[in-house]
C-alpha cells in the first residue's frame, strides 16, 4: 500500500516520503532530539488534497496523539537535491491549532508545490514530472531562539558547522526577515567565528495565529 503515514522513525523510503522526512528519520534513529511528528507519503497527500474522507481518517488517528499546535511543512520527493533546492517554493504552515485544521494545512502545502512558480521553476531545473508531494507533521515548538545549522560551509564546501539564529521561530531566519547572528564552528563544537546580526523583529506563536 502506497498511501502511508508513519513515525519519522519508520519514513525510510525518499521515494515515498520526501528527503526531509527521511532525514528526520534518520535523526531519530542517531539519538537527536527531534519533536515529534509524522510522515505522509505523496500518494496519501494527494487523497487528501482531493478529500478523501479515509484519507483523511488515516491522517486524523496517526496525529490524534501529537501535541498541538503543528508544524505542516513540505517534503516533496525530489525537493532539495544536488540540481535544484525548492527554498521558498513550497510552503510551510506554521502554528496550527487543531488535528482538525491539519488536513486543510496538508492541502495548502499540496497547491504550493503544484502552483504555477513550483512548476515553473522545476521546468527551469529540468523536471518535467509532476511532483510527488510528502508532508511532514511536527509538534511546533515555542523557542527562545531558533535558526539554521549547515553541517558544511554552504559557499567553501569547508568541514565546518555554519549556524545562523535569531529570536522566536526559526521562521525569521528562513524568510529573509532579519540579519541573523552568524556563528561558524568546527566539527569539534569550537567557535571560530561569531557575528551578532540585525534582530528587530520575531516571530512567536500565539493562541490566535
Amino acid at each position: 500500500m502506497k498511501q502511508q503515514v508513519v513515525p519519522f522513525a519508520k519514513a525510510r523510503d525518499a521515494a515515498l516520503f520526501g528527503s526531509k522526512a527521511v532525514g528526520l528519520g534518520n535523526a531519530v534513529h542517531h539519538g537527536l532530539a527531534v519533536p515529534p511528528g509524522v510522515a505522509l507519503s505523496g500518494d496519501l497527500v494527494d487523497a487528501i488534497a482531493g478529500g478523501d474522507e479515509k484519507a483523511i481518517e488515516r491522517l486524523a488517528a496517526a496525529i490524534a496523539d501529537l501535541p498541538a499546535p503543528f508544524a505542516v511543512r513540505s517534503s516533496a520527493v525530489d525537493e532539495d537535491g544536488a540540481a535544484a533546492s525548492f527554498a521558498g517554493q513550497h510552503l510551510t504552515v506554521l502554528n496550527v491549532h487543531t488535528p482538525a485544521d491539519v488536513p486543510g494545512a496538508v492541502r495548502e502545502v499540496w497547491w504550493s508545490a503544484n502552483s504555477d512558480s513550483a512548476i515553473t521553476y522545476r521546468q527551469k531545473v529540468g523536471l518535467f514530472t509532476r511532483p510527488s508531494v510528502g508532508v511532514v507533521v511536527q509538534t511546533l515548538l515555542n523557542p527562545d531562539v531558533a535558526g539554521v545549522m549547515f553541517t558544511e560551509h554552504p559557499v567553501t564546501g569547508a568541514d565546518e558547522r555554519l549556524i545562523e539564529a535569531s529570536w522566536g521561530l526559526g521562521e525569521a531566519v528562513v524568510a529573509g526577515l532579519v540579519v541573523p547572528d552568524h556563528f561558524r564552528l568546527d566539527r569539534a563544537g569550537l567557535v571560530l567565528e561569531r557575528k551578532p546580526g540585525r534582530k528587530r523583529i520575531a516571530v512567536r506563536s500565539l493562541p490566535n495565529g
